[in-house]
């Protein structure tokens, strides 16, 4: 059995939210901030992938511009990311960002 910080009160030890209070737990901020983590590498790594297609022609930014910003609205706005959409951009706009997408369980966001 572990205690909430904030109260006292005796929890679960899979408890991610203190029932009495409602203060999130020492798990739930760890897990919060690697998702942040994830969120923020894949955001920089699509970002470098329309840079750099940006220097070959100018077909390919017509599909890696409105991808990115979908995929960081979406990133953002805590929606679900559909395996397509991570797959094309997988494909088309940056390998380690699809790659970070498909390894990243978006279909469950929580605040």
């Amino acid at each position: 059995m572990k205690y909430c910080t904030k109260c006292g009160a005796e929890l679960h030890d899979e408890a991610v939210v203190c029932p009495r209070c409602g203060c999130a737990t020492s798990d739930y901020k760890a897990h919060s901030s690697k998702i942040d983590d994830m969120t923020l590498l894949i955001k920089i790594f699509m970002i470098i992938g329309c840079v750099c297609s940006g220097f070959g022609l100018l077909l390919p930014l017509a599909w890696t511009i409105p991808m990115t910003v979908v995929v960081c609205r979406r990133l953002d706005n805590h929606e679900p990311i559909g395996t397509g959409l991570k797959v094309c951009t997988l494909i088309f706009c940056s390998l380690i960002a699809g790659i970070l997408l498909l390894c990243t369980n978006t279909d469950n966001y929580t605040d």
